[in-house]
């Protein structure tokens, strides 16, 4: 899978955003514009490994060593499948993509959303495609920034460096859609197409709603003890994980038996079962 992530992060760059001279997020950003300044036989492969794989060894006590390899190897795959692309296939991405020619939007987008797959599936399946990240983990609680904001702040003083060298905002502006397209691919590969909704319910009827949610869903569910702050009543707490078309109808008959019931819900993905099997 890691082979795969690197191979389709190589494809939706090459095809589509460095022909037209638009930038990825991160290192790959980075390195893009860099081998646009720099003489012709620094090749984006080469900056992709030169910026990432010394991030990545930097990181390695802080990310573990399994981390670490499986990262450079998605790295290598993905600047080998660049430059097999770029050089050596009978493929021309010199001035246009080879499939949305000089169109900027549509480059725009398709790149964002094929490099966030090969970006995801690389995440997802426990390596990494741009060093960022672990720049992001290192030193944004030593600055006052999460992880994401910390990728952001990159990504924005990046695009601004990109406009002056160029003197020109128009592929910059764009590399934002392509970023937008990519960060929202990433978070559908890694987290999961199909989002559920996790629901706290408080309530003095638990035994009622537990078995009325029962009957509907067919699941089951988490009674925690709880007390009110304030009240100092004791309460039931019901953790109870329904998807998204089932919402109203959890929070009906929850109502219906307790109308003073309160409820809180969260978005959740990935959801495990762990089944153990004594024999």
């Amino acid at each position: 899978m890691l082979t795969i992530a690197g191979i389709v992060n190589a494809f939706g760059i090459t095809v589509f955003l460095t022909p037209v001279n638009l930038y990825d997020s991160g290192i790959s950003g980075t390195a893009m514009l860099l081998s646009q300044i720099t003489p012709e036989w620094l090749s984006l492969s080469i900056f992709l490994m030169v910026l990432n794989i010394p991030l990545f060894i930097y990181g390695l006590k802080k990310q573990g060593g399994a981390f670490t390899i499986c990262a450079i190897y998605s790295v290598i795959v993905y600047s080998v499948t660049a430059w097999l692309i770029t050089d050596i296939l009978p493929v021309d991405v010199s001035i246009a993509s080879p499939l949305a020619g000089t169109d900027l939007l549509l480059c725009a987008l398709f790149g964002g959303v094929i490099s966030g797959i090969g970006s995801g599936l690389a995440i997802r399946y426990g390596g990494a495609m741009d060093g960022i990240e672990v720049m992001a983990v290192i030193f944004a609680k030593k600055m006052g920034l999460s992880v994401g904001s910390f990728v952001m702040v990159y990504n924005i003083i990046l695009y601004i460096i990109c406009g002056f060298v160029i003197n020109s905002w128009i592929l910059p502006l764009y590399s934002i859609v392509t970023y937008y397209a990519a960060l929202k691919t990433v978070d559908f590969i890694v987290d999961g197409l199909e989002r559920s909704k996790a629901a706290f319910i408080i309530t003095a009827e638990s035994d009622k709603i537990c078995d009325e949610l029962q009957k509907e869903f067919c699941c089951g569910m988490t009674i925690v003890d709880a007390k009110g702050g304030y009240s100092g009543q004791n309460r039931k707490m019901i953790y109870f994980v329904v998807n998204r078309f089932q919402v109203m109808k959890m929070k009906s008959i929850v109502q219906k038996i307790d109308p003073l019931a309160y409820i809180t819900l969260n978005e959740v993905a990935d959801i495990f079962s762990v089944n153990q099997d004594k024999n």
